[in-house]
């Protein structure tokens, strides 16, 4: 499972980074600070997701 979280977190952190930069700019906050916290946050936020999706594309029915 390891492997396959690996996997997942490259495309769902870059995501969700994206979307912090996107939020962040969108706000106004343009500035490097608040760029750099949004894609931080996002970057954060998509471990406990990863995890969720590698469990549910694992689980054995």
């Amino acid at each position: 499972m390891f492997r396959l979280a690996a996997i997942l977190h490259l495309f769902i952190g870059s995501t969700l980074a994206g979307s912090g930069v996107i939020a962040a700019l969108v706000s106004g906050f343009d500035t490097l600070y608040g760029i750099s916290i949004a894609a931080a946050l996002g970057f954060l936020a998509s471990f406990p997701i990863t995890l969720l999706v590698a469990r549910k594309l694992t689980v054995q029915q």
